[in-house]
């Protein structure tokens, strides 16, 4: 198993809950969510995760 990290992100407060709503109806983990953006960004973009 890979390390995590802990981070602190600074987001807009309406736009965090609403999609932390989403996430929680759809049975999805937030953080889960943002490291599959990372990493398909990293593949867009050609660089290894």
């Amino acid at each position: 198993m890979e390390e995590s990290k802990n981070i602190t992100l600074k987001v807009n407060s309406k736009l965090y809950d609403t999609y932390r709503e989403l996430c929680k109806k759809e049975g999805w983990i937030v953080s889960r969510q943002f490291e599959k953006c990372m990493e398909a960004e990293l593949e867009k973009r050609g660089r290894e995760k």
